[in-house]
């Protein structure tokens, strides 16, 4: 099953659509508690618990970092060096060809240069492949920056005696790469990643395991995200609170979603909730 951002707006040559691969969830509850707020408004004035709050948990990707400019920008540089390197493409067709393999592939796949090679001239080239890939890294490592206030935020959070964690749907490795880049490996209780359970977001899997390491009850833990379908659905399944990321969002609607108890338009809004809650 796939799910796609859609994008507007975008200069020629440009992506118009990131394919993110999940999977098809068979056998898991996911039912949602009966009760929760649609009256929601972004002055974080609504939705009181008796619990106090004692963790939040935290998406990486477009929650943390903004991951779509860093890949759109990253692969527009390897798509110009492969083509000074020889590549008899445009930079259009060269963008189109790798999303091709990012949506059968899935976005994390890590051979999407060499795929998108032997699709065009039935052969990996040495010389374009390096080019791209450096072209790529040092575009990547140059756009790997959190968003504005996330480090202070992360930091006034611990200071506050809260717990914090990171679920993505990314593979260890390149959740912990991406993290390092940012400096904020040190920060976190616990990450987990899909390498952890074997399971994408809205499964249940991975939020009730970071509840678990940090020995954390799902109604004491708020969940932080951009993708209201996948990382507040999973987490309001076990009852934890959920705040709408908007400000990761690709698409930011005005209109609140139910599955959203608060939205943010700025991640150090989570402190306003967290003095509220604790």
């Amino acid at each position: 099953m796939l799910h796609n951002i859609e994008r507007s707006g975008l200069l020629p040559g440009r992506f118009q659509v990131i394919f993110i691969s999940t999977h098809t969830f068979h056998g898991e509850n996911m039912t949602l508690p009966s009760e929760h707020e649609t009256n929601h408004s972004s002055d974080l004035s609504q939705n009181e618990s008796s619990v106090p709050l004692r963790a939040v948990i935290f998406d990486l990707d477009n929650t943390l970092f903004d991951f779509i400019a860093m890949k759109e920008k990253a692969i527009e540089a390897a798509a110009s060096a492969m083509i000074d390197a020889g590549l008899p493409l445009t930079p259009e067709e060269v963008s189109r060809r790798i999303f091709q393999v990012y949506k059968m592939e899935g976005i994390e796949f890590q051979q999407v240069f060499d795929t998108m090679l032997i699709d065009v001239l039935g052969r990996v080239d040495s010389k374009i492949l390096a080019s791209g890939v450096v072209a790529y890294r040092r575009v990547r490592e140059a756009m790997l920056v959190s968003y504005p206030h996330t480090t202070s935020t992360l930091i006034a959070l611990v200071k506050r005696g809260i717990k914090i964690a990171v679920v993505s749907d990314a593979p260890s490795i390149q959740a912990w790469l991406r993290l390092c880049y940012l400096q904020l490996q040190d920060l976190f209780d616990t990450v987990v990643t899909f390498d952890d359970t074997g399971k994408r977001k809205p499964s249940p899997q991975p939020f009730q395991l970071a509840l678990d390491r940090m020995e954390i009850e799902a109604e004491e833990a708020l969940m932080i995200g951009d993708w209201i379908d996948r990382d507040l659905l999973g987490a309001k399944s076990l009852g934890m609170r959920t705040a709408h990321a908007r400000y990761g969002a690709e698409i930011a609607e005005n209109k609140p979603d139910p599955l959203a108890d608060e939205v943010l338009d700025d991640i150090r809004d989570i402190l306003k909730l967290v003095d509220r809650w604790i």
